[in-house]
């Protein structure tokens, strides 16, 4: 097999394409059908959950602010995530060779990455907008106005594309000479390190550094955000309004701990190399919290929850002739 150069980059190999051995025990011939069934369950829930909650911030007029554009945006960044991985593996459930060439495995790892990246930094985003509603209620709307919600978006955007482009530039120069067997379920850098033929050690360096920046920061600015939280919602005189905030933060936080803590276990706490283990926790961060996330903003969330209501109750009563 002759070497090529793939993507202008570079990247001299002798491998042309890669074979993902996913979760083997699923692609059994007992299992095949049933694991295809269960991934397009969780890929069309996803969808479906997603995209009404953007459906439901874009039309109804009572959500348009700074909380439920931001949900909105993580609502299309989960659909896009679950969209790098899931409709691959929907395909090699189906398939008897699963390979992917080395152009699609380099784009499914930037563009899971930096989308990826752009929610953690919007997580952050939306803990410290609940901050400023929360402990600074008279100032909140002169500072999250729509002006500066759309520019925080972008800096999500922004910041992601600076802070991938630079390692994934890197990991497209590597070379591959064989094996091409990767032990995952989608195009991971960890696994494609493993059998790439250049030395990785300083890209699994900057890697490290990179991923425990972009995971921790976040976690901790969502953290600091939520202790001044609390601090303030003791201090309320209100039962009620307490109890409101409360369960408004909540849902978020058990979102963010969801997203980031599976990734740190990923890519910063050091010697885990369990692979099936490994496997199972992406799994979570790629399939089950972006199924997840519409569910448990909506149903903690007692004005998405009416605002629901009142529609399915108005599309039910209105006669098919008037529509």
């Amino acid at each position: 097999m002759e070497i090529m150069s793939d993507l202008g980059l570079g990247n001299k190999s002798r491998v042309t394409e890669f074979i993902l051995l996913g979760f083997g025990f699923l692609y059994t011939s007992e299992l095949q059908i049933l694991s295809f069934m269960v991934l397009l369950l969780i890929y069309l829930l996803t969808l479906t959950g997603n995209s009404l909650i953007i459906a439901l911030v874009y039309f109804d007029s009572h959500l348009h602010t700074p909380m439920y554009f931001f949900l909105s945006n993580v609502s299309f960044m989960d659909i896009w995530v679950t969209t790098c991985t899931v409709p691959r593996m929907l395909l090699d459930a189906l398939s008897e060779r699963k390979s992917i060439s080395i152009a699609a495995c380099f784009t499914q790892i930037y563009f899971y990455y930096f989308i990826g990246v752009a929610e953690f930094i919007l997580l952050a985003v939306m803990s410290y907008d609940r901050y400023l509603a929360i402990c600074r209620p008279l100032h909140y709307e002169t500072i999250m106005s729509s002006r500066v919600c759309l520019w925080l978006i972008l800096i999500c955007w922004g910041g992601s594309f600076l802070l991938i482009t630079f390692p994934a530039t890197f990991i497209m120069q590597l070379s591959f000479c064989g094996p091409n067997i990767i032990d995952h379920f989608f195009c991971d850098t960890a696994p494609l390190m493993e059998i790439a033929c250049s030395d990785t050690q300083t890209l699994k360096i900057v890697i490290f550094i990179l991923a425990s920046f972009i995971l921790l920061c976040p976690l901790f600015i969502t953290l600091f955000s939520y202790m001044c939280i609390i601090s303030t919602i003791l201090r309320m005189p209100s039962t009620v309004r307490s109890q409101k905030a409360f369960s408004t933060c909540a849902s978020h936080l058990i979102v963010v701990l969801l997203s980031c803590g599976s990734c740190i276990f990923m890519y910063v706490i050091p010697d885990i190399n369990i692979k099936n283990l490994n496997k199972m926790v992406e799994l979570l961060s790629t399939l089950v919290a972006p199924l997840l996330s519409p569910f448990i903003y909506t149903l903690r969330n007692e004005k998405v929850k009416q605002i629901i209501k009142d529609k399915i109750s108005k599309k039910l009563s209105c006669p098919a002739w008037e529509t």
